[in-house]
C-alpha cells in the first residue's frame, strides 16, 4: 500500500479518563469560565479561595489513574478473593432472590439510584409512591397503623424504638428490657445507645425475667435469633398495665404466616426488609422498618410519606413535616435520623408488588418447609433440635462435634452458625435448594435425600395468621414482566434525577455516579457475602476496605478509619462517642459540653444530645463566620467540662474561614477535641486535610464526595477518620453483644464501598485534586453569572466562594411577593431540581454545582435563574400580575396545556421558560403540592381508590 507523501503517523492520545469522566467542563470551557470569574488560571483561583495556612504540603499520590477496564479487572480480581458459600447463619441476614426485573430496572437504573431525597415533592412522585407502597406493606404485615419510609438497619431501628419508647412511656423507670433471643448485634446497639443517656439494659427471658413495673419498655424478638416463636400477648398486656411500651422485632417474611405484632397489641414493630429481594452484601445496605400505633405517629423517627393534593385537587404525595424535626428542634430533637434507605425500600416494596400476598405467603411456606425437612433429617440422625416450633431457624445440640461439623459444612460449601461451644444454628431461606438440605445432612453425618421425608408445619396453630395483608390493588396488579417493567418506568418518569439534569443542591454534592463504578455492586462475589462469615471467606472485602481506608487516611490526614457508620448522621454519632470514650478513659467523664455554631447542620446538635452531651450554641457573625469572641468566651466558660466542638469546613455558608486553626487551638487549649463535619469535603480533597488543620475526628459522606449515589434518599455511608490517640475508641464489632457498636454490621453498608474504591482508583490522587478545583470553579462561575441579578450572601475577603454559594431571594418577597418556594417551583418548569432551600439562611438558595457539570448545563441553570429574576422584575414593574403569574402557579403540568386558559400569560411562557428543553422537556406530574392539606389529613399508607376521587372534588 502506497501512502501519500504528506501522510505522518501521530501518537494516539488516549481519552483523559481521570479528568473527563467525573469532571464536566473541557479545558477550553474552563478557560472561558475562568475569564468570567476573573482569573487567568485555575490555580490562581484556588490560591485566592483556599487559605494558604491550611493548604496541604504534599500532593495525593497512589499511582497512575486506572482506565475503566483496568479498574474493573482489579475489582474482579478482588471480588474473586471472597469465597461465595451458601450462608445459613441467619441473625437477620438471609439469602434472597432479587427478581431480575427489579435488579435491572431499579437497582441498576440511574433514574432510580441518582435521585435525591424527595424534599421537592412535585418532582419526586414516583419514588414517593413506591415508598408509600413500602409503608403500606409494612403496616399490613405488622398489623400496626402507620410506618415510616425506612431506617438504616434492624439494630439501629431497635435503638430508635427504645428511644421512642422512653419518650412516650408513662413509666418513670429508666430500665429497658431486652429479650435474650434478640440478635447479638441488636443487643450490642441497644447497649451503645442507652449508656450515654443513662438508661439501664436488662437482658433476659421475657417469659420469666421481665418485671413490667421496673421498665419503661421492652423489645421482644419474633421469631427469636435461635428460632423460638412465642406469643407475647400476655407479656405485652403486663407491660401496658405498668405504663410501659412493647416493641417487637419481627421478621416480615415470617409475618406472612404468623400472628402479627399488632394482633399481640404491640406498640412498635421494627425489623429489616432485607429478605424482600435485597442482597445481603456483607451487611448492607438494607431497608429497616418501623411501624407504630396511630397514637405514637408524631413521635416516630425518620421520614414519613403522606398523601395530599396538588393545586388542582389531584392526588399528590409528600414527606410529612416531622421527618426533618432535628432541623427544627436541634439539640432537643429525639433522633438524629436525616436519611433513609430509599433505594432498598423501593426494591422491597416492588418485591411485594411483584409477588403479591399469595407469592409472599408461598415463599414463607417454602422456607418453613425447608426448615422442617432439615430438622427431620437431623432428628433422624439422633440430634436434639430446638425449638419445638419455629419458622425458618433451628438450633442443633452437637456437643463436642461442633468444630468437626462446622468444618464439614464448609467443605460442603455451606456456612452454619456457631452458638456457644456445643450448638449450631441453621437458618433456611428463599435461595435454599434441595441440594442445600442434603449437604447439611452430609455435614452432620447423614446421607439422605429430600424425597425421604415429608414436610409438615411446626408452627403453633393458635399463632397462625388469620388477618389479611397486602390487600391494596397495587399488590394485585397483573405481574406479567411487561406490566412490572412499565409500572417501574412510569414511576421513574415522574421523578427528576441526575440522569435528566443537574441537581444543584448545596451541601449535598450531587455528582456523577459513574456506570463503571456501579457495576461491581451486583456481582455475586460482593452481593451474596453474609456479614458474619469467617474472615478467610471475605479476603476480597478486607483488601478493598483496607486500601480504601488507606486512601481516605491520605485524603484526610487521619490515622485510622472506621467503615461501620452507615450514614452521615451515624458518622457524627460515632465520632462523638469516640471522643466521649476517650475522655472517660482519661478520667474526664465529666467533660460533656459540646460547642456548636448556630449555622451547623441540624443533625449536629441532635447527635451530640444522643451522645449524652450538653450543647452550648456559639454565635455566627454577619459574614457567616463563627463569632470568635463568643467562641473564645464559651470555650473559657465551659473549659472544665469541655468535651468538644463541632464545626463544618468549609463553613455551612460556603466559605473557607481563615480562623479554623485558631478554633482548633482554642478547643485543644481547654482540653477538648475537635469534630470537623466532613459534609463539605468535596471542596478539600487534595487541597487541605482536616487532620492537618487540627481536627481530631471527621465523618466522610461517601454518598457525597466519594460518589456513592443518593438513591432517592439513601443508601449512604458515613465512615469516620480519627487521629491516632482516638483509634482505640473507634466503633466495636457488633457481633460481640457488648456496647460500642453503632451499626448492625462490622463494616456498615459494605456492598457499596466498591463504588468509592473504584472512584479513587480511576481518578488517582491528581484526578481527585483536579475534581476539587473544578468544583470550586463551577461554584464561582455560577456566583459570577448570577451576580447583579441576585446577591451572593457570603464570600471570602477576596470575593470568592468555596464549592457552593448562597443566593439571596429574600428581596423578591418585598418587591414582588415572590418567595423562595416560588423560585424553586419555577425551576421545575425549567427542568431543574431546586437548590437547597432556606438553609442555612431562611429564604435563600444554596447552590452546589459539583465538578461533574459541563459549562452548557451550568449556563442552562444560570439562564433559568436569570429568567426567573426577569419574571419577578415584570411583577415589580406592574407588567405581570402579582398573584396570577408563572412563578406563583409553578410548576405547570401537561394539564395546563389543555382545556380553558384564563391566565394573563401564555401557555408557552408557562411551560417552556428559558432552560427548558423543547423536545425532551421534563413535565412535573403534579401541580404545586398542598402541604397544609397533607398535615391536616395525615394519610401514610395507600388509601382506598375512592378516597382519591373524594380528595379531588
Amino acid at each position: 500500500m502506497n501512502l501519500p507523501k504528506d501522510f505522518t503517523f501521530t501518537d494516539y492520545q488516549p481519552y483523559d479518563f481521570a479528568n473527563r469522566r467525573h469532571i464536566g467542563p473541557s479545558p477550553a470551557e474552563m478557560e472561558a469560565m475562568l475569564k468570567v470569574v476573573g482569573y487567568d488560571s485555575l490555580d490562581a483561583l484556588i490560591d485566592d479561595t483556599v487559605p494558604q495556612s491550611i493548604r496541604q504540603k504534599t500532593p495525593l499520590e497512589w499511582g497512575a489513574p486506572m482506565s475503566e477496564r483496568e479498574a474493573l479487572d482489579k475489582l474482579r480480581e478482588t471480588a474473586n478473593k471472597n469465597r461465595k458459600l451458601v450462608s445459613l447463619i441467619g441473625q437477620g441476614y438471609y439469602g434472597t432472590i432479587t427478581p431480575p426485573v427489579i435488579q435491572r430496572n431499579i437497582l441498576e437504573n440511574p433514574a432510580w439510584y441518582t435521585a435525591y431525597t424527595p424534599y421537592q415533592p412535585e418532582i419526586s412522585q414516583g419514588r414517593l409512591e413506591a415508598l408509600l407502597n413500602y409503608q403500606t406493606m409494612v403496616c399490613d404485615l405488622t398489623g400496626l397503623d402507620i410506618a415510616n419510609a425506612s431506617l438504616l438497619d434492624e439494630a439501629t431501628a431497635a435503638a430508635e424504638a427504645m428511644a421512642m419508647a422512653e419518650r412516650v412511656s408513662k413509666s418513670k423507670a429508666t430500665t429497658f428490657f431486652v429479650d435474650e433471643n434478640c440478635h447479638p448485634q441488636t443487643i450490642a446497639l441497644l447497649k451503645t445507645r442507652s449508656e450515654p443517656l443513662g438508661w439501664t439494659i436488662t437482658v433476659g427471658d421475657p417469659m420469666k425475667d421481665l418485671v413490667a413495673a421496673e421498665v419503661f419498655g421492652a423489645i421482644l424478638q419474633y421469631p427469636g435469633t435461635y428460632g423460638h416463636v412465642h406469643d407475647f400477648t400476655g407479656v405485652i398486656a403486663d407491660l401496658h398495665a405498668a405504663g410501659a411500651i412493647a416493641v417487637v422485632a419481627a421478621d416480615p417474611l415470617a409475618l406472612a404466616l404468623l400472628k402479627s405484632p399488632g394482633d399481640m397489641d404491640a406498640d412498635i414493630a421494627v425489623g429489616t426488609t432485607q429478605r424482600f429481594g435485597v442482597p445481603v452484601g456483607y451487611g448492607g445496605p438494607h431497608a429497616a422498618y418501623m411501624a407504630v400505633k396511630d397514637a405514637y405517629k408524631r413521635n416516630m423517627p425518620g421520614r414519613l410519606v403522606g398523601v395530599s393534593v396538588d393545586a388542582r385537587g389531584n392526588r399528590a404525595y409528600r414527606l410529612s413535616l416531622q421527618t426533618r424535626e432535628q432541623h427544627i428542634r436541634r439539640e432537643k430533637a429525639t433522633s438524629n435520623i436525616c436519611t433513609a434507605q430509599v433505594l432498598l425500600a423501593v426494591m422491597a416494596s416492588m418485591y411485594a408488588v411483584f409477588h403479591g400476598p399469595q407469592g409472599i405467603k408461598a415463599i414463607a411456606q417454602q422456607v418453613h418447609r425447608k426448615a422442617v425437612l432439615t430438622a427431620k433429617g437431623l432428628e433422624k440422625l439422633g440430634y436434639t433440635v430446638e425449638p419445638d416450633v419455629f419458622f425458618d431457624t433451628i438450633t442443633v445440640h452437637v456437643g463436642k462435634l461442633q468444630g468437626i461439623i462446622l468444618k464439614a459444612a464448609v467443605a460442603e460449601e455451606i456456612n452454619l452458625r456457631r452458638i456457644g461451644e456445643d450448638r449450631i444454628g441453621i437458618s433456611l431461606d428463599e435461595r435454599s435448594r434441595p441440594a442445600t438440605l442434603e449437604a447439611i445432612w452430609r455435614a452432620f453425618g447423614g446421607d439422605f435425600k429430600v424425597a425421604d421425608f415429608e414436610a409438615d408445619y411446626r408452627l403453633p396453630e393458635k399463632m397462625l395468621r388469620t388477618s389479611a395483608y397486602l390487600t391494596h390493588p397495587i399488590f394485585h396488579m397483573n405481574r406479567a414482566e411487561s406490566e412490572m417493567t412499565r409500572y417501574i418506568r412510569r414511576l421513574a418518569d415522574r421523578d427528576l434525577a441526575l440522569d435528566r439534569s443537574m441537581i444543584p443542591l448545596g451541601s449535598c454534592t450531587m455528582k456523577l455516579n459513574a456506570t463503571a463504578e456501579m457495576l461491581p455492586i451486583t456481582w455475586p462475589e460482593f452481593a451474596e457475602i453474609h456479614p458474619f462469615v469467617p474472615a478467610d471467606q471475605a479476603e476480597g472485602y478486607k483488601e478493598l476496605i483496607d486500601d480504601l481506608s488507606a486512601k481516605l487516611c491520605a485524603v484526610t490526614g487521619y490515622d485510622a478509619i472506621s467503615m461501620q457508620p452507615n450514614s452521615g448522621a451515624q458518622g457524627e454519632y460515632a465520632g462523638l462517642l469516640t471522643i466521649r470514650d476517650y475522655h472517660i478513659a482519661n478520667g474526664d467523664a465529666h467533660r460533656d459540653v459540646c460547642l456548636i455554631p448556630t449555622s451547623a447542620h441540624g443533625t449536629n446538635p441532635a447527635s451530640a444530645q444522643m451522645a449524652g452531651m450538653k450543647v452550648v450554641v456559639v454565635k455566627v457573625s454577619d459574614d457567616g463566620d463563627i463569632d470568635m469572641d463568643d467562641f473564645r468566651a464559651k470555650a473559657k466558660q465551659y473549659a472544665e467540662n469541655l468535651s468538644c466542638c463541632m464545626i463544618t469546613y468549609p463553613s455551612t455558608h460556603g466559605v473557607f474561614e481563615e480562623n479554623v486553626r485558631e478554633i482548633c487551638e482554642i478547643v485543644h487549649g481547654h482540653g477538648g477535641q475537635v469534630y470537623l463535619d466532613g459534609a463539605n469535603m468535596n471542596a478539600m480533597v487534595g487541597l487541605a486535610r482536616p487532620g492537618d488543620i487540627g481536627s481530631d475526628v471527621s465523618h466522610l459522606n461517601l454518598h457525597k464526595t466519594f460518589c456513592i449515589p443518593h438513591g432517592g434518599g439513601g443508601p449512604g455511608m458515613g465512615p469516620i477518620g480519627v487521629k491516632a490517640h482516638l483509634t482505640p475508641f473507634l466503633p466495636k464489632d457488633p457481633r460481640t453483644a457488648e456496647a460500642g457498636a453503632v451499626s448492625a454490621a462490622p463494616f456498615g453498608s459494605a456492598s457499596i464501598l466498591p463504588i468509592s474504591w473504584s472512584y479513587c482508583l480511576m481518578m488517582g490522587g491528581e484526578g481527585l485534586t483536579q475534581a476539587t478545583k473544578v468544583a470550586i470553579l463551577n461554584a464561582n462561575y455560577i456566583a459570577a453569572r448570577l451576580n447583579g441579578a441576585y446577591d451572593v450572601l457570603y464570600k471570602s475577603a477576596k470575593g470568592r466562594v468555596a464549592h457552593e454559594c448562597i443566593v439571596d431571594t429574600r428581596p423578591l418577597v418585598d418587591s414582588a411577593g415572590v418567595t423562595v418556594d416560588d423560585v424553586a417551583k419555577r425551576l421545575i418548569d425549567c427542568g431543574f431540581h431546586a437548590p437547597t432551600m432556606s438553609w442555612p439562611v431562611a429564604g435563600t438558595l444554596m447552590i452546589e454545582p459539583t465538578e461533574s457539570e459541563t459549562k452548557a448545563e451550568l449556563d442552562r441553570f444560570c439562564d433559568a435563574m436569570l429568567a426567573i429574576r426577569e419574571e419577578a422584575r415584570a411583577i415589580e414593574e406592574g407588567r405581570m400580575d402579582k398573584v396570577n403569574n408563572p412563578l406563583k402557579n409553578a410548576p405547570h403540568t401537561v394539564e395546563d396545556l389543555v382545556g380553558e386558559w384564563d391566565r394573563p400569560y401564555s401557555r408557552e411562557q408557562a411551560c417552556y421558560p428559558p432552560g427548558a428543553f423543547r423536545v425532551d422537556k421534563y413535565w412535573s406530574p403534579v401541580n404545586r403540592v398542598d402541604n397544609v392539606y397533607g398535615d391536616r389529613n395525615l394519610v401514610c399508607s395507600c388509601p382506598p381508590l375512592e378516597d382519591y376521587a373524594e380528595a379531588a372534588e
